[in-house]
């Protein structure tokens, strides 16, 4: 019999029993590698509190000016909703809504319903819809963009600093705190939470009823249910297995369509009293090296030259060679896939970077950005690419490697 929670790795599906890593400690995959929990040196109250400060410093970074930019005795000062709306007022209804959600909504709810499970497990009394709300904050964590919002902010402010003279505004600030409080908030996923309710005792210990079945939505262990659905969150089980080979590629096709015309047109259109200029992606990098800033400049080429790419190639990659090798080539591919889960959202970067642009030089016959057709089609590619890598299993190679027997249970260390 297990003496803990069984625990089963996503990325392999090999179950383990849960054990206390320790202070500041994480438990990996014995099989792949994954790391499957950390626990850090704060208790739930401690992080409450932090989420409450998370959810402060979010509205001050929202609601205060990010910049105050001059030009020619002529003063603005922006936020962020303010170059949302002036992007929506211009007509690029799709861009305003797609940097919108991932910038401004999607990070907000995921804070508050995160505050919310946790002050509920604090206090001890879980709300009924706690399964759904759960399961909403996990879909969200991926498409929440904030933390590239930040960065977007620093490569535009360098970029415009050579049209205009900026200033440093209590938003910009906000945003750098934001950084490293939405980091740390983070870890707790709706994995996370829901093991931390089941160490309170609120919810079904994983594996307690028996084993057989893992729901994808809680990481519950259990047997077959007649129902169809988790016993702990009420979601549904449906097959073992999902994202077939064919969706994977009818993705990646779709996002190598996008990605020809999202760097071959420009990007942003920039007039100034000398005249008018396109750009495009890999030109906005070329002029950040020109300035100097070389870092920015190697930062923009990863996140929106060189990440898409290796997205597509990594993904045709690992579908093309399904057929295991061994576990030690298993495991190297999905560690690549790890790496892919991990990168997918910085690629939405210029996005951000254009819309801000927009606004930071909004300045009619001075000087004034707009957003090139490139920029839709580059969101789209960020997208489709982030929805293949979510539709891709790598479990199943590790079903066919183990010739489809359940995995041995291990203990987490």
């Amino acid at each position: 019999m297990a003496r803990g929670p069984l625990i089963a790795c996503p990325h392999c599906d090999t179950l383990h029993v849960r054990l206390d890593p320790g202070a500041r400690g994480r438990a990996e995959c014995r099989c792949c590698g994954t790391v499957l929990y950390r626990r850090g040196w704060l208790s739930l109250e401690q992080w409450v509190a932090l989420a409450w400060a998370c959810l402060a410093v979010f509205a001050i970074a929202q609601w205060f000016p990010i910049v105050r930019v001059s030009l020619q005795g002529l003063d603005l000062d922006l936020t962020y909703w303010q170059a949302l709306r002036l992007c929506w007022d211009r007509g690029y209804y799709g861009v305003s809504v797609m940097t919108g959600l991932a910038g401004f909504w999607f990070p907000l709810l995921q804070i508050a319903l995160t505050l919310w499970v946790m002050q509920a497990i604090a206090a001890r009394r879980l709300p009924p819809d706690l399964g759904p709300t759960l399961r909403v904050l996990g879909w969200l964590a991926p498409w929440s963009m904030a933390t590239v919002l930040i960065l977007a902010i620093l490569v535009s402010v360098v970029k415009v600093a050579g049209l205009a003279h900026l200033q440093v505004a209590p938003g910009l600030l906000g945003f750098l705190a934001l950084c490293f409080l939405l980091t740390g908030l983070g870890r707790w996923d709706a994995h996370a939470l829901w093991r931390q309710a089941e160490d309170a005792g609120l919810v079904p210990v994983s594996g307690a009823q028996g084993r057989g079945r893992v729901c994808d939505a809680c990481g519950c262990v259990q047997p077959p249910q007649p129902s169809g659905r988790c016993l702990r969150c009420g979601a549904a089980l449906g097959p073992a297995r999902h994202g077939g080979a064919a969706q994977v590629w009818a993705l990646l096709l779709a996002a190598a369509i996008f990605y020809v015309p999202a760097n071959l047109l420009p990007i942003m259109e920039v007039r100034t009293a000398l005249g008018r200029s396109n750009h495009t992606i890999l030109g906005g990098v070329i002029e950040l090296w020109r300035y100097g800033s070389w870092d920015l400049a190697v930062i923009v080429f990863v996140a929106s030259v060189l990440v898409p790419v290796t997205k597509l190639l990594a993904l045709a990659f690992l579908l093309l060679r399904d057929r295991p090798l061994g576990a030690r080539v298993q495991r190297q591919r999905t560690r690549l896939y790890a790496a892919v889960e991990f990168v997918g959202q910085w690629s939405m970067l210029d996005v951000f970077v254009v819309v801000l642009m927009a606004a930071m030089a909004n300045f009619p016959g001075l000087s004034q950005i707009s957003v090139g057709p490139a920029a839709l089609n580059f969101g789209a590619v960020v997208v489709l690419t982030m929805a293949a890598a979510m539709r891709y299993d790598p479990r199943r190679g590790w079903d066919v490697l183990r010739g489809a027997r359940p995995a041995k249970e291990t203990h987490g260390h």
